[in-house]
């Protein structure tokens, strides 16, 4: 891809950006919006569709089988909960819960009545429920639901410490359609994963960066940015710029004064 970096690391005035997420109710980029005068569009750029039950039973298990349920995230309790409704499986109200992080565990009360005793709480990772899965290795099966990426940190650990465990794919993260933006240009992409940087790809094969700066969050996804052969324009986090929105604004100073 002829990119040229020369013209890449100028600081031309931004008037448009482009974010590859759901537009939130209350945001930062809100108020750079109105500071900086710019259109700021919302799109995801990927998202999750349900696996059925039809394609589920390949695995021949019913999620009421297990006697210990791993979330990984929201979805994998929407979906998770939603499996059981489409095969008419009812759980047993002394299957215990390991959520990976307090917010997980919050959601989950949505779909259960909470029992603390029931319910193990980590922090982030999986290693931060190692106690409480210890405690329960020999006498329980667990059940671990996940997208069509995996969770491989958390079956890595599973696998090592031989726990009787099954992952199984109950939704897929996808590419969204984005045919409609093919004629549209901005000056300014923001992307947050790997994924957001597959679904460009997915969806305009012959892109070109040419005059658009690209905003990228994380280690992995500017890895992904920089095999496809683009050049980065602002990165977070950074020490001066721990945010996305904070790493925008300290562009807009240069290109925007």
């Amino acid at each position: 891809m002829a990119n040229s970096t020369e013209y890449l690391e100028k600081y031309d005035k931004v008037k448009t950006i482009l974010i590859s997420q759901p537009k939130p109710e209350r945001s930062p980029y809100f108020d750079l919006e109105k500071k900086w005068d710019l259109q700021i569009d919302w799109r995801p750029f990927i998202h999750v569709e349900p696996v059925s039950s039809k394609e589920f039973r390949k695995y021949r298990v019913r999620p009421d089988e297990f006697s210990s349920i791993i979330f990984t995230s929201k979805n994998s309790i929407e979906h998770f909960f939603r499996m059981c409704e489409e095969m008419r499986c009812s759980m047993s109200q002394n299957t215990k819960y390991f959520c990976l992080s307090e917010s997980i565990a919050n959601y989950l009360q949505k779909f259960i009545v909470y029992r603390k005793r029931k319910v193990f709480v980590g922090v982030r990772k999986i290693q931060d429920l190692e106690n409480y899965l210890k405690k329960h290795k020999e006498t329980e099966k667990f059940l671990l639901p996940c997208s069509n990426l995996g969770a491989k940190n958390v079956v890595a650990y599973l696998t090592e410490k031989e726990f009787d465990f099954m992952d199984v794919i109950m939704y897929k993260t996808v590419a969204s359609d984005l045919s409609d933006l093919s004629d549209v240009t901005y000056d300014v992409l923001v992307f947050f994963s790997p994924l957001g940087i597959e679904s460009l790809y997915e969806n305009f094969p012959s892109f070109k960066q040419n005059k658009t700066r690209m905003a990228i969050y994380g280690k992995t996804t500017a890895k992904a940015v920089e095999e496809k052969g683009l050049y980065i324009n602002i990165k977070a986090p950074a020490p001066e710029t721990p945010s996305m929105s904070m790493a925008l604004e300290t562009y807009l100073k240069k290109s925007n004064k």
